[in-house]
């Protein structure tokens, strides 16, 4: 096929890949952002919120091997680099989806009186998780370097990735629950989204001072006035997404799935404003996706098993949300 050229399957994989990490950060996102801010006070609301995931953030996880399988068959150079300044933040984010897994079972095993220590672990495992996460893309924005400024700046990031998943995690509690924990949901949102836009804002702000490639593509004309509605509508998004949260709950639960679909167009637009910053670099500022690919012969191979591999991938997640969609019922163990 005339059409499937070196560079054409280089963009086909980094779209895949892309897709995949954006939907890791939104599924598994808002898992552990439940995780996050489980409700310790109440052993009831833990148990909904827990019901509330259940069904699905095992198989979140599946998109982030789907990324990393993506990244290592497509851009083994790019994964090389990546991974080996990684290795630290990864293998402790890696500790925290096993600490979450193990006390995800654990908790309907043990003694009553031991469940909550489990549950505190759930709930350490998703902060270890999600600030290691946060961490490794603090030190990708700061070219992979570990100078005491990039330690600083990814520590920042962690701690806004952290509340942005808590923030995605309570709008998915207040529409899939109801009464006190629902209110209980609200509440958080409102405290995490302020805090996310505060941590977006500075990021903002100081990513292109850091880095000269990131300053050129935000303020060159003309796609910069382009660019500009991103951040635009992300910060539209989150003036409306308060203005809802102020006025929830509504009558007949009337709106309450509205702040979950306003926080995934801010997911969706700081992915793709971070995706556009470092276009076409994969390794920033050293190594362009197009360098990096695997070999024209290996991508087109590949490229079929991707294309046949994905929509099933797409259609389990659509089947299973739709399965269990609707408010969350009581924890049951079987």
């Amino acid at each position: 096929m005339s059409w499937l050229t070196a560079d054409n399957l280089a963009l086909a994989f980094a779209a895949f890949t892309a897709l995949s990490l954006l939907l890791y950060g939104i599924l598994d996102g808002y898992d552990l952002g439940v995780g996050i801010t489980l409700p310790m006070e109440n052993e009831a609301w833990r148990d909904t919120a827990i019901a509330s995931i259940g069904p699905f953030w095992d198989a979140n996880e599946t998109w982030l091997v789907m990324a990393v399988g993506l990244l290592l068959v497509a851009f083994p150079a790019a994964h090389s680099a990546i991974l080996k300044a990684m290795y630290l933040p990864a293998a402790f984010l890696l500790i925290g989806l096993i600490l979450r897994g193990v006390a995800f079972d654990f908790r309907a095993k043990v003694k009553p009186a031991q469940k909550r220590n489990w549950d505190w672990t759930f709930k350490a495992g998703s902060l270890l998780a999600t600030f290691s996460q946060g961490f490794m893309l603090g030190i990708y924005v700061m070219g992979l370097n570990y100078q005491l400024s990039s330690v600083l700046f990814a520590s920042f990031s962690g701690l806004c990735v952290t509340a942005a998943y808590a923030m995605i995690g309570n709008a998915w509690l207040i529409g899939k629950t109801s009464g006190e924990l629902q209110r209980h949901a609200i509440a958080t949102c409102k405290k995490a989204g302020v805090l996310t836009f505060g941590g977006i804002l500075a990021v903002s702000m100081i990513n292109p001072l850091v880095n000269a490639n990131v300053y050129a593509v935000w303020t060159e004309p003309p796609l910069a006035y382009f660019y500009a509605a991103i951040p635009l509508l992300c910060f539209g998004m989150f003036a409306l997404g308060y203005l809802v949260l102020k006025r929830l709950p509504l009558p007949d639960d009337k709106g309450a799935w509205l702040p979950f679909w306003l926080t995934l167009i801010i997911f969706i637009c700081c992915f793709a404003g971070l995706a556009l910053s470092f276009y076409p670099f994969v390794v920033p500022n050293e190594m362009t996706l197009y360098e990096a690919a695997s070999s024209k012969e290996s991508l087109q191979i590949i490229f079929f098993g991707a294309v046949f591999v994905l929509p099933f991938l797409l259609a389990y997640t659509a089947v299973a949300y739709y399965a269990f969609r609707g408010k969350a019922d009581d924890l049951k163990y079987y």
